[in-house]
């Protein structure tokens, strides 16, 4: 039935990005022809060309495997014309048509550095890489195309200071194991980085983690990374960074059809369609996937009870914006998402169905101020089974269900922002205020089983609550000189958890247990400020420091839900307190060419009473969410590009990463946590890749990722047995695997691609009791159809 539906959208987008369906008035009848060549006078392949009519709102985008354009079909009027192409600087020229039937115009693009380029997210506000005191990092449409990576986390993971609480990908991971961290800021299946979709949070409400099989990858315009504590604009989540998604704009009589196929029985299409009426922009998105996936246990270890964990996943959404003046934008976004799993062992399964919605409203005020509204909302199913494997002769050959949990959870929540630009003398500010709140109510639903069979239900517990949280801020952006820029910012947050519960019966009788019980309200506040100064020594070095501090709430999941992995239980704790960050920041810029960037970054972030699953018995088989005396995570990161030509170019990425538990409030299980190394935070992570890029013959892209030695648990004492090994290992052994994507343009409609990742076939380990493996060798290989882009 779902693939039905996908079916039926398919055939209407389809329908819609015809040409006759979107009929050119008469009228329209101009035409602008565009050629792009480089600093040398040679051709730039793949660049695009947007016209804008300023007077009617209206775009047109043009994008060609040559270096000629044609636009045709324009109305009479003067346009802005914008030009892009990977690696090069934007280029705004003007065209006037009014009088005219046709213009030619050639554009020379100079090459762009890293700093060149826009974002939003690290001051909620547009502004050049280079201006912005912070570590940024951006996946932009091209690198995405140019990823193997067929979900949102494989294509993040090139970017180092990114990982999941575990090296699992989503394609095999259970979703409450797909909590983010940047640079290794209290790992876990929580995040500490706040993940947005053009601004609307996509954190899991109930616990945090990210569904990262939601993300719209062929409607994403680019991704923007900002690394380190981003509470002071954010506020809870933003404790360790922030992630923003953005999609992309409505174009005409677009329509873009991705199917591909590969092995493990791995199917997968995307579409996207868009249009234009007028003042009204249209653009969908749908995508289906699914895999037989991989048998997770290594093979050393694995038992008749062990099966492959796969996934089967379908979503779609559509956007609609609304310019009724060039001074107001509406829009509206909805859409629904199926997720099933089979985690890895015989009738171990979850599933997620999740719809959301969101809409707002921007408006460009006289004194030329800009207030931006929203409003969203998540209406989230979550299920999942826990299986325990008992000791039996041979080894892996039994399980017995544990718990049944069914997760139903609401949320709503809205955003209001206003910003505008002071002058004063010589000196700029650019002043930014706002709230944001959100309400989340959910519970976990759920039924225990006798440990020794597995049989006999036991006890029906409903445990769960309902969180508020709210939090206002302001920034001054601040131009002290030609050189100098001074970033100030603070937020109070305020939040508060009410009509939480642990409601338990015993299933024989039907009476309730000594647990049954009304749990305390709790609630708690926080200040969150941000001094940043940035200064550009020269148009090519700037150097950058910031002092700030963070705050997350613990999330509905830390404090009433429990789970299993294996032999392990983990349990709720409802007296978790927030955790507090102190961070301190200080980076280079230089760009000694417009070939070739180099940036560097050193850190340190204090957190108290960070929570981390601490083990509770000798015989490390429990363990509790508890907070922790303090954490320290501190190290460095560079990263550096080289663009040759307009075809060829090289970027290279490391990270020095220490995080060590500081403090520990007391002894657990006979072993004092102080000095111990944080739980999945390598100390080294590095990437390299290479591309070429020519589309009137091949791209080609060649990856390299490095992850370092790592422990898999608070004492540090989990090992890999000798017989996986071949020698006993204390953690996970560092490994690096390679990753290519070829394709080739056939015509401006037509693109045939394959991509390989972990080409070489690297056997790696993602966890301990039992040993599990990353992600083998995956190919796959598909063809790229689009009209109009």
């Amino acid at each position: 039935m779902r693939s039905s539906a996908l079916l039926a959208m398919a055939v209407w987008l389809t329908v819609l990005a015809s040409p006759a369906f979107a009929q050119t008035p008469a009228a329209n009848t101009r035409r602008l022809d565009a050629t792009v060549l480089d600093e040398q006078g040679l051709p730039i392949f793949g660049a695009q060309v947007t016209a804008t009519l300023p007077a009617a709102n209206l775009s047109r985008t043009a994008k060609s495997p040559t270096e000629r354009f044609t636009l045709d079909g324009l109305a009479p009027g003067v346009y802005n014309v914008r030009i892009s192409a990977p690696g090069f600087q934007v280029q705004d020229v003007r065209a006037d048509l009014t009088t005219q039937t046709a213009q030619s115009v050639e554009v020379r693009l100079r090459l762009a550095g890293i700093t060149e380029q826009l974002v939003v997210t690290p001051t909620r506000s547009e502004q050049r890489v280079a201006d912005v005191p912070a570590s940024i990092n951006i996946l932009t449409h091209e690198q995405i195309e140019q990823s193997p990576a067929v979900v949102a986390d494989d294509v993040l993971r090139q970017v180092p200071t990114f990982s999941l609480f575990r090296r699992t990908s989503s394609i095999a991971a259970h979703p409450t194991a797909q909590g983010v961290s940047l640079r290794g800021v209290g790992p876990s299946g929580v995040s500490r980085t706040l993940v947005l979709l053009d601004n609307i949070p996509f954190n899991d409400p109930f616990g945090g983690w990210v569904y990262w099989t939601r993300v719209p990858l062929l409607d994403t315009e680019r991704i923007e990374i900002v690394d380190g504590p981003t509470s002071s604009l954010y506020g809870n989540y933003a404790m360790g960074g922030v992630i923003n998604i953005v999609t992309n704009r409505a174009e005409p009589r677009t329509l873009v059809f991705k199917p591909q196929y590969g092995n493990r029985a791995t199917p997968k299409m995307d579409l996207f369609a868009s249009d234009v009426w007028g003042k009204l922009g249209v653009t969908m998105n749908a995508t289906a996937f699914n895999t037989d996936g991989y048998t997770i246990v290594a093979e050393e270890e694995r038992g008749s009870i062990d099966i492959p964990a796969n996934v089967k996943y379908q979503t779609a959404s559509g956007k609609l914006d609304y310019n009724p003046t060039d001074r107001v934008n509406l829009f509206f976004r909805g859409g629904i998402f199926t997720e099933d799993r089979s985690n890895g062992k015989i009738g171990e399964v979850n599933d997620t169905t999740w719809k959301f919605g969101s809409g707002g409203v921007g408006l460009r005020l006289a004194d030329g101020s800009n207030v931006d509204g929203r409003v969203f909302f998540d209406r989230q199913k979550f299920h999942s089974s826990f299986f325990a494997v008992p000791a039996a002769v041979p080894l892996r050959s039994r399980l017995n269900l544990t718990l049944d949990q069914n997760v139903p959870t609401d949320a709503v929540g809205m955003m209001l922002q206003w910003n505008r630009i002071f002058q004063f003398g010589a000196r700029s500010h650019v002043l930014t205020a706002g709230y944001d709140f959100r309400w989340i109510d959910g519970d976990s639903n759920e039924q225990t089983f006798a440990l020794a069979t597995g049989l006999t239900p036991l006890l029906n517990r409903v445990s769960g609550g309902t969180q508020k949280i709210g939090g206002a801020f302001v920034q001054d952006l601040m131009e002290l000189t030609g050189k100098l820029q001074l970033t100030l910012s603070a937020r109070v947050d305020s939040w508060r958890n009410y009509d939480a519960h642990n409601f338990e019966t015993t299933i024989a009788t039907g009476n309730p247990t000594v647990n049954n019980r009304a749990l305390a309200d709790k609630s708690d506040n926080a200040i969150s400020p941000r001094a940043a100064v940035l200064y550009r020594a020269t148009d090519r070095v700037s150097v950058w420091g910031s002092v700030s501090n963070g705050f997350r709430s613990p999330t509905l999941n830390e404090l009433y839900r429990q789970f299993r992995v294996g032999a392990v239980l983990t349990l709720a704790n409802e007296n978790l307190g927030p955790e507090r960050l102190t961070g301190v920041e200080a980076g280079v810029s230089v760009a000694p060419t417009d070939r070739v960037t180099v940036r560097g970054t050193f850190f340190n972030n204090r957190v108290q009473d960070p929570i981390a699953n601490v083990t509770t018995n000798a015989a490390q088989t429990v363990r509790q969410r508890q907070n922790l005396g303090s954490t320290n995570i501190g190290g460095f990161q560079t990263d550096a590009s080289y663009r040759v030509n307009g075809q060829w170019a090289a970027s290279a990425a490391y990270v020095f990463d220490i995080a060590k538990v500081h403090e520990a409030a007391t002894d657990i299980a006979g072993v004092n946590l102080t000095g111990k190394y944080l739980a999945e935070v390598p100390k080294h992570r590095a990437s390299f890749q290479v591309t070429y890029t020519n589309p009137r013959f091949l791209n080609v892209a060649l990856e390299n990722q490095f992850v370092g030695h790592q422990f898999d648990d608070d004492q540090n004492l989990a090992e890999i047995l000798p017989r996986v090994s071949g020698r006993n290992v204390i953690g996970l052994p560092g490994y690096s695997v390679t990753s290519l994507t070829a394709s080739r343009t056939v015509n401006r409609n037509v693109m045939l691609f394959v991509g390989v990742q972990n080409l070489f076939g690297k056997t790696y380990y993602v966890g301990t009791n039992p040993t599990t493996i990353g992600t083998p060798r995956l190919v796959n290989g598909g063809i790229r159809l689009s009209v109009g882009r």
